[in-house]
């Protein structure tokens, strides 16, 4: 029997240390070259399968040892570092290439690929079909693969989504998107837009794109992200531009768009939109800038994350509130804006919810002074006692967010305090350490706003 021939890598294939075992295994599942991946890397690959090769005809340690390392489709599911906050960890699997729909040309070049996808780059779409389209798989909970293909023929990895909520008639990657959209500023960022990181390096570790779905809270640190992701296809509040490689991500909006749209930033014409624009089923820019400046009038304890551009029952509550507020009853009080809603809001008329004066006034209701200026997070530890945690207890209260407090609020800081705090942040639709429970800079502006 001949022995089987291999090409020779550094270290030497038959070493059975610890080490050298490990090596081999992350070079059994290297990205080929036509994917992305490095040639010397996916040569080295090719090394040490032969070397399995040579192990199973010699029954030699290494091709045990190989042989003992993970399935390419556990690989797969390990994590490509594009998943979400609990997905740190970088994998090494591609995503898929430009292709057809339904995958009928997924094996075509990229080159191929990229002149069939500029052919439909000419399509036209409106921020609203996109984001419709978006929430079509979100309501449907598409699962995330990156072989797969979903009932509309897109590929279900979060490239194939973004290609098929833009309409491309065609599955894209993070590395050719960018050719159908033009670099905007965070600035510039409206619903329907992308925040794209592309990996040229190593395109299967973190590579990720989203569909920017407009802003979270006032301080544009959140966004709504519509996703495709494991399990399936997720729209959710996210730090801005996202969980991990937050720097990397480039804003982009596609070449397609047609029509206009203010965005959600609170800015725009102060003229009412109509009231088609309001009640359930709405779905615009005009739904988000609504729920801001009624966050800006003591409204903020109806969210439970945004405001964003889908009505909710959170918008008619707040909105009734703010109706109430002024005096309204009846049908002028139904939780749906209308003309007098609307310029009360946008011209800063009127009271607040809660009593207070409008937005030129007191808006916290806070004895008619100024914001108290933040005394430092060493205020608010366990242990702590003083009239600056008394002082925040009680503005906690005026604002709705007291419910855990069983007797006080006092000056000495408890577990009650940081609740209610949490509360408080996480209406402002933060999360993660944003949303602890210790007030920071932004967090008492906002409780004494």
């Amino acid at each position: 029997m001949s022995m089987p021939v291999f090409e020779e890598f550094d270290p030497p294939g038959d070493c059975a240390c610890g080490g050298c075992v490990q090596r081999r295994r992350a070079l059994l599942h290297a990205v080929p070259a036509r994917d992305g991946g490095h040639p010397a890397t996916y040569g080295a690959r090719r090394a040490v399968v032969l070397v399995a090769a040579a192990g199973t005809v010699l029954s030699g340690g290494a091709g045990a040892a190989i042989a003992a390392g993970p399935a390419p489709s556990e690989v797969s599911s390990a994590g490509l570092g594009h998943d979400g906050a609990s997905d740190t960890a970088a994998g090494a699997t591609p995503q898929g290439r430009p292709g057809a729909l339904y995958g009928a040309d997924a094996e075509a070049a990229d080159g191929r690929g990229r002149v069939m996808a500029l052919a439909v780059a000419n399509r036209t779409t409106t921020r609203d079909a996109i984001l419709n389209r978006a929430q079509h798989w979100v309501n449907q909970q598409v699962p995330y693969s990156m072989s797969r293909y979903w009932s509309d023929g897109y590929r279900q990895d979060c490239s194939g989504f973004v290609s098929m909520a833009w309409n491309l008639g065609s599955n894209q990657w993070t590395g050719s998107l960018s050719q159908f959209g033009t670099q905007i500023s965070k600035s510039q960022l409206q619903p329907g837009d992308m925040l794209l990181f592309h990996n040229a390096a190593n395109p299967g570790a973190g590579s990720h794109v989203t569909i920017f779905g407009g802003w979270a809270n006032s301080a544009h640190t959140r966004y709504i992200a519509y996703e495709q992701t494991r399990p399936h296809t997720l729209k959710r509040s996210t730090p801005y531009a996202y969980w991990n490689n937050s720097s990397r991500y480039v804003a982009y909006r596609y070449n397609g768009i047609t029509g206009g749209g203010s965005g959600n930033s609170g800015g725009g014409s102060t003229a009412f939109p109509g009231a088609g624009s309001f009640g359930p089923g709405a779905y615009n820019a005009q739904v988000t800038r609504l729920g801001q400046m009624l966050v800006k009038r003591g409204g903020a304890k109806f969210y439970s994350e945004g405001p964003g551009p889908r009505w909710s029952e959170a918008d008619r509550r707040a909105t009734q509130a703010f109706q109430k507020a002024q005096g309204w009853s009846g049908g002028d009080a139904d939780g749906i804006p209308g003309r007098a809603t609307w310029d009360y809001l946008v011209n800063g008329k009127g009271k607040n919810i809660g009593g207070s004066g409008g937005a030129g006034g007191n808006q916290g209701g806070n004895s008619g002074s100024k914001a108290p200026a933040y005394p430092g997070a060493a205020a608010f530890r366990p242990g702590q006692s003083n009239t600056y945690v008394a002082q925040l207890g009680k503005q906690l209260v005026k604002k709705g967010y007291g419910k855990h407090y069983s007797q006080g609020p006092g000056p000495r800081w408890s577990e009650s305090d940081r609740r209610n705090v949490e509360a408080f942040q996480r209406a402002q639709g933060w999360g993660g350490r944003d949303a602890d429970g210790y007030p920071g800079p932004e967090t008492w502006r906002r409780l004494f706003a």
